[in-house]
């Protein structure tokens, strides 16, 4: 709500793994911000079908987790994402967080 109301973006948002690859693909965004723990895929399988598919592999996406260090993120995943964003974040400075990574 916080990047739709506040920053004025259109925002997707997908309910499961599968559903946001698919989107990624049709509806080719910006940027996406993934979270790391999620049901089917977690967020490291899913960044990883995300840069192997020519469609969606230069999106940059951004890691949101509630672990300071994520368990699994090694070098490789390191150097696929733009960013990582820990939980609790503040909505009210989310898109300035997001546009300083992005560095829009």
């Amino acid at each position: 709500m916080s990047l739709s109301q506040l920053a004025n973006w259109t925002v997707f948002i997908a309910n499961t793994s599968a559903d946001g690859l698919r989107q990624a693909a049709a509806e080719k965004p910006d940027a996406i911000l993934l979270d790391l723990m999620m049901p089917e895929m977690d967020g490291f399988t899913v960044l990883k079908k995300l840069k192997e598919n020519s469609e969606t592999s230069d999106i940059p996406v951004i890691l949101l987790t509630a672990k300071v260090q994520p368990t699994g993120y090694g070098q490789s995943e390191q150097s696929e994402l733009a960013g990582i964003l820990t939980k609790p974040f503040d909505p009210l400075t989310l898109a300035d967080r997001i546009s300083e990574i992005l560095d829009w």
